[in-house]
């Protein structure tokens, strides 16, 4: 068995499930989350069992409550609702994501048509969307360039949901510059760091294994690139909540088994796959990939910012 690395939570993850735990620790219950806060079911249950409420809508909120926002991000329109409610909003949007609403504004301003690729049912892009519903165009991977319609040609710009595929994007963009030769490309690459780390570690995996099991929920994007990227390099791949999932017909013939995990699914997830997979007949365990990690984002100033409690004060002195 070859464990992937790096794999499992990235720093945006970290951060708004720090958020979380912060905001029940130092402003107390009730903490009401808006949408999961990372797409993982496993994360999103524990942190229901401490006391979390998670909710769809802000409606569903008491006025005057405090909600999070999750790291996905929410559009204005969702800040204008949370401040007719009066609720005390704490900001959870990673922000390599904020990164992106950032240039949909910029170039919005600019006049420009923004072509936003991403999955358009996706929690980022309905945030990012809601910056300039006017100026954004989405499109989904899957979507057909021809149909694509622009005012202006030669004002036209390309953002990127930050959890896609580093090769489909690849292909989209140069299919956007034959179609639109002027269009200009974000500042920086809005695809994140973790993913890009990720999806290299699963090629990395796939010159190895004769299967890979990626560990992370059906809704979390960058979890299900991580299986189409084992899937173009022509090696069996399958996604999986926990061991609750593992199909042993899957593993009839492979000698090496290939284990990966999402940028929401907690590590220990993959240790219980890996105790399970000891069990079955794999137990020897390698890791491959040498890249590092060491991105560290700060709590939102919301949390940093706030005076401690007399309990608090006591704890650090």
């Amino acid at each position: 068995m070859i464990l992937a690395s790096p794999r499992g939570f990235c720093a945006g993850v970290v951060r708004a499930i720090d958020t979380v735990n912060q905001a029940l620790e130092i402003c107390g219950p009730p903490i009401y989350v808006r949408r999961e806060i990372v797409h993982n079911k496993y994360v999103v249950n524990e942190l229901h069992l401490k006391g979390i409420i998670f909710v769809n809508e802000l409606d569903e909120v008491p006025r005057g409550a405090r909600v999070i926002f999750s790291a996905h991000g929410v559009s204005p329109e969702v800040r204008a609702a949370a401040n007719a409610r009066n609720l005390k909003i704490i900001d959870a949007t990673c922000p390599l994501v904020t990164k992106v609403h950032r240039e949909a504004i910029k170039y919005a301003r600019q006049g420009c048509t923004i072509v936003l690729i991403g999955h358009s049912d996706h929690d980022e892009v309905i945030g990012t969307l809601g910056e300039a519903p006017g100026s954004i165009t989405v499109l989904d991977p899957e979507g057909d360039i021809e149909d694509l319609q622009v005012p202006d040609p030669s004002k036209i710009v390309y953002l990127t949901q930050t959890t896609l595929s580093l090769n489909d994007t690849r292909r989209i963009v140069d299919r956007l510059r034959q179609r639109f030769p002027k269009i200009k490309a974000p500042g920086s690459e809005d695809i994140c760091y973790a993913t890009q780390n990720r999806q290299s570690a699963v090629l990395e995996l796939a010159r190895q294994a004769d299967v890979i099991l990626v560990v992370g929920s059906a809704n979390s994007s960058n979890s299900c690139r991580l299986v189409e990227v084992a899937k173009s390099a022509g090696i069996p791949a399958h996604l999986i909540n926990g061991i609750e999932d593992i199909d042993l017909s899957w593993l009839k013939h492979a000698d090496v088994i290939g284990l990966t995990a999402g940028a929401s699914a907690p590590e220990r997830l993959v240790e219980k796959v890996v105790h399970y997979l000891n069990g079955v007949g794999y137990p020897e365990v390698e890791t491959t990939g040498t890249i590092v990690e060491d991105v560290e984002f700060s709590l939102p100033p919301e949390l940093t910012n706030k005076p401690k409690s007399a309990k608090e004060r006591r704890k650090f002195h």
